[in-house]
């Protein structure tokens, strides 16, 4: 991403930045609302080659549990349990290890661990995120007893925050066995989120709390819960309340990894996350219309690669909303560059709290960088595959059947209340694309876009019918385009073929059609429609 870069602003850190920090410390700590937690008694596999590998076994085995897996040579007398093993598989996290292994003559073993060193030159679990128990410290002999000395500690019981929050009824992953939306299950570093048919799951052990996966959720299904979005929205708010208050002017919000503190730098109010990826669009949007005139967010050099990609393709997505609305940029600025991006931002600042649906939060700071924007478009174009949009319909091809309601998991398309229509009401679109991947018809095209349209709360009749009534009963059933559809592509089927009529009636007249006898006359008064 090309950023150009504004001059910081020259007001002094005392007298402004410092009543920023002054604010953000006043306010409680974020507490957890959940905890995970982990057992360990200590048993521990070492697994790795040489005496290198038995030198690190001894040295666990005077304080630990230990089982010695060896890739090669000889299998030596030691007070613990050592065996040769090859082809080896590893899951799991602190106290929960499973290991299989092929032994001697094609023998197969598997045990449960606690602690793990692998000593081996491919990790045995390749994750950027390995698991908390798990230490694959390569070839250093100095990291190898580093790793083992930090084994050592890992006896008893530890507890974590559950960093995440899932809503099942927002998320997007998939409905009627296809994929819609896997954005958290890609760019998890920890390989704590798997899909599980419409849903996902995420394993609380494994998660490492990055906070990835809920900056990338178009729905906001996954949250972060340590601090909770509203309680961050409390602390950004405050921090840059007390920045104006003080006579602060262009103020840049710097996001960084509690681990990672910046340098001080007048204008610039450090926030510390547990982890810089942590936040997303909606957080930095907010910042914006509450007064900040950047946002930029500080990389310590051991994120995932999918971090970086993900944090530029949200900032380029905020700054592609930013300009579409005529603010002077740019805005964002991402890594350690010692100058932060400063743009024009309202005048006048927004009052609205951070709310626990990220999807709200965006329509908050939306409508007021929107209603304070020199120029005031009734929509903005976006790259593809952004989160916000319409679906363009062919409704010439469209039946009104209906599946892309059933598949639509945000309401953004409905049915009609009384009148075969399909409706949609754009703000809930998080364009996943089930409904054109469920389309019979092929009917369905995303387009990108942001929509600041007053209609785009309500919702928009795209498509209409007149019902169809059944000919025997007069039942309305169907749409009159959905019936001669079932005509032009049912005819020949051998359950119709001479009864044409059939696919003219409703369901219920259907059945007892088909079930009279068909050796006696019958006169059966039709309605002809």
């Amino acid at each position: 991403m090309n950023i150009a870069y504004f001059p910081a602003a020259q007001t002094s850190p005392d007298a402004t930045t410092q009543a920023a920090l002054a604010a953000l410390a006043a306010l409680p700590a974020a507490q957890a609302q959940d905890a995970v937690t982990y057992r360990s008694a200590g048993n521990t596999v070492v697994i790795g080659a040489g005496p290198e590998a038995l030198a690190l076994a001894d040295y666990l085995a005077r304080a630990l549990p230990v089982t010695l897996l060896l890739r090669d040579g000889a299998v030596p007398e030691r007070t613990y349990p050592v065996f040769a093993a090859e082809r080896i598989a590893l899951s799991g996290w602190l106290g929960a290890f499973a290991v299989r292994w092929q032994g001697g003559a094609d023998e197969a073993r598997s045990a449960a661990f606690d602690l793990v060193l692998d000593l081996g030159g491919q990790p045995l679990i390749g994750t950027h995120q390995a698991p908390h128990g798990y230490h694959a410290p390569g070839p250093d002999p100095a990291a190898r007893q580093a790793a083992a000395d930090a084994l050592l500690d890992l006896v008893g019981d530890f507890e974590k925050p559950k960093y995440f929050a899932y809503k099942e009824r927002l998320c997007a992953h998939g409905r009627n066995t296809l994929t819609g939306c896997s954005a958290c299950v890609e760019i998890c570093s920890a390989g704590a989120i798997a899909g599980a048919g419409d849903r996902i799951e995420v394993n609380p052990y494994l998660c490492a709390g990055c906070g990835a996966c809920t900056t990338v959720c178009p729905t906001g299904a996954l949250s972060y819960a340590y601090p909770t979005a509203t309680q961050l929205g409390r602390r950004l708010k405050a921090a840059l309340q007390a920045y104006r208050g003080a006579g602060g002017t262009a103020p840049v919000i710097l996001f960084h990894d509690a681990a990672t503190p910046p340098a001080a730098a007048p204008g610039v109010i450090p926030l510390a996350l547990h982890h810089s990826a942590a936040t997303g669009i909606d957080v930095w949007l907010s910042a914006l219309a509450y007064g900040a005139a950047g946002v930029a967010v500080l990389l310590a050099g051991t994120e995932a690669p999918q971090y970086l990609a993900a944090l530029e393709r949200q900032m380029a997505l905020a700054q592609a909303i930013m300009d579409g609305l005529g603010y002077a940029g740019p805005h964002f600025t991402l890594g350690d560059t010692g100058r932060y991006a400063r743009g024009e931002v309202p005048l006048e600042p927004a009052t609205f709290d951070i709310a626990a649906n990220k999807r709200d939060t965006l329509e908050y700071a939306l409508d007021h960088l929107h209603r304070h924007a020199h120029a005031q478009p009734q929509t903005v174009a976006l790259a593809a595959g952004a989160p916000f949009g319409a679906i363009a319909l062919n409704t010439a091809a469209c039946s009104l059947c209906m599946a892309c309601v059933g598949a639509c998991p945000a309401s953004a398309l409905q049915g009609g209340d009384t009148l075969p229509q399909l409706r949609f009401v754009e703000k809930n679109c998080v364009q996943c694309g089930l409904c054109a991947n469920t389309c019979p018809e092929q009917a369905i095209r995303l387009v990108s876009r942001m929509s600041f349209k007053a209609t785009r709360n309500t919702p928009f009749v795209l498509h209409g019918s007149q019902p169809f009534h059944c000919i025997r009963c007069d039942k309305p059933f169907g749409t009159v385009q959905m019936i001669e559809t079932m005509l032009a592509r049912l005819g020949g089927h051998a359950a119709f073929a001479g009864n044409l009529e059939r696919m003219k009636m409703c369901g219920d007249c259907r059945v007892v059609d088909m079930m009279a006898p068909q050796d006696e006359m019958r006169v059966i008064p039709l309605r002809r429609g």
